[in-house]
């Protein structure tokens, strides 16, 4: 016999239905293409260069943004959280720990793209991978602090999925928050930002842009802007004026990042695209510079 569940206050049928088919759509999409991005990595030799190793960290972490987006649908189905407690400690850790490993590995990737355009130096395997690990690890020194206490993993105003609480809005919240986002936002969003635009002066210069420097800074800015504004609002003022549809709009948004990530460093590099196309058709890719001169 299957209970049925009252719709979680403020939200309608159709809302609930909306929310959780957005979810759906954007794991399925995220993951698929993030998984190719992996698998492509994993059977083209060509592909496995040091610089790619970090566009592989940045596919990783938003697979797992988007199992976390399964989970959300799923109980968004339900029109509850069917995990108890503890399923909810487990799933906001695993979806800072994804979110925050994806920033950190954005901000790398910009960090080698810097040096390769701009000091024409090549990134070595081992610090590749030193900076790989520094990024999960990073991600998950913060994202374990609201479990042992400094701040705190609560259910998102849908009450079918979990994230840092920020109803409360106290001290313990603004710290937490003061420096997650200084750590984690701010200086990722720096280290973007000066790097490519170092990057455009050098192909200004050069007349010939192999990318568009823009694009990545912007994808931070807009995909996890409007959480981070929620998520600081909430520090100076009681947020839950706000109607609980509207608070889940930033959460769906950030939902986005694996789908564009996937688009802006992936299928948007012409050596790493190339590699996908060979490990989708067979044909052999063209003689490229592999370590990234499309980067």
């Amino acid at each position: 016999m299957v209970t049925a569940h009252s719709l979680p206050e403020g939200f309608t049928e159709i809302e609930v239905f909306a929310i959780g088919t957005a979810l759906l759509v954007e794991a399925l999409l995220g993951f698929c293409l993030n998984g190719l991005t992996i698998i492509s990595f994993r059977k083209i030799k060509e592909l496995r260069t040091p610089s790619n190793l970090l566009v592989l960290s940045i596919a990783l972490a938003d697979c797992g943004i988007c199992i976390n987006a399964f989970i959300a649908a799923f109980s968004s189905f339900l029109r509850y959280w069917p995990y108890g407690s503890d399923g909810c400690q487990i799933h906001g850790f695993h979806g800072f720990l994804t979110a925050l490993a994806s920033i950190s590995s954005s901000a790398a990737v910009a960090w080698d793209r810097y040096h390769h355009y701009c000091t024409r130096s090549r990134l070595q395997w081992s610090t590749a991978a030193s900076m790989m690990v520094f990024a999960w690890l990073f991600a998950a020194f913060w994202s374990i602090m609201p479990l042992l206490g400094w701040g705190e993993y609560n259910y998102e105003p849908l009450r079918t999925c979990c994230t840092l609480d920020y109803s409360k809005g106290d001290r313990n919240y603004v710290t937490f928050l003061f420096a997650l986002s200084t750590f984690n936002f701010m200086i990722p969003g720096f280290i973007m930002m000066t790097a490519y635009q170092s990057i455009h002066q050098k192909f200004r210069k050069t007349g010939h842009f192999k990318f568009n420097t823009g694009l990545p800074l912007k994808t931070l800015v807009i995909c996890w802007g409007p959480y981070c504004l929620l998520c600081s609002y909430a520090a100076v003022e009681n947020v839950m004026f706000i109607p609980p549809k509207y608070r889940m709009i930033p959460a769906l948004i950030a939902k986005t990042v694996p789908t564009v990530d996937a688009f802006v460093y992936a299928l948007g590099n012409e050596n790493y695209r190339g590699g996908i196309w060979q490990f989708l058709t067979g044909q052999k890719m063209e003689k490229a510079e592999v370590d990234n001169k499309t980067k």
